[in-house]
């Protein structure tokens, strides 16, 4: 369990190398019992960036997912959200992101807002291991793709599941249509 190959990548289960999770992931990934189903691999933390990551790794583009954290007022109460889409996509941040919230206008966090609330650093943001109030809302794509490179919490590894499998996750929310284009 938790081996995949994704490019010229192979993962090992979670659970045998616990210093490539970021803090919050890795009690997560306790917490539901899943440290043995995820597979995590380490990279060059210079490569940690998309491009970077597919082209070094030869990997599909396809296979690539991106964690953006999103926020949004309404009545002056700030609402959170992680948003995870293909890497070929956008976020729909004020069409299907806003409407999900109930906010009036949802914007993206700071690169060091997000860092600072989620635990995570920059490069490693996923949607595994965030605040237990916050949404996560997945493309519809990302569940349907076979395996998904997603972060680890870390710039210096990455984890790789099946797109189904995010859907066991707390807090998760598939949509469709959520990335735009494509």
């Amino acid at each position: 369990m938790g081996i995949f190959t994704l490019g010229s990548l192979t993962t090992v289960a979670a659970a045998e190398r616990p210093d490539l999770l970021g803090p919050t992931v890795l009690a997560e990934l306790d917490r539901l019992g899943l440290l043995d189903a995820v597979g995590v691999v380490g990279i060059d933390a210079v490569m940690s960036d998309t491009a970077s990551t597919r082209e070094h790794y030869g990997l599909d583009l396809h296979t690539l997912a991106n964690c953006v954290v999103v926020s949004g007022k309404r009545d002056g109460v700030e609402k959170m959200a992680a948003c995870l889409i293909p890497a070929t996509t956008r976020a729909d941040v004020n069409g299907i992101v806003r409407h999900e919230l109930d906010v009036r206008k949802a914007s993206f966090l700071s690169q060091d807002r997000a860092v600072e609330l989620t635990g995570m650093e920059p490069g490693g943001i996923t949607p595994i291991g965030l605040p237990e109030d916050w949404p996560v809302f997945v493309d519809d794509a990302v569940i349907n793709t076979g395996l998904v490179m997603i972060g680890s919490g870390v710039r210096r590894s990455k984890l790789i599941v099946r797109g189904a499998d995010l859907v066991a996750f707390p807090a998760v929310r598939v949509i469709a249509g959520l990335g735009k284009g494509d």
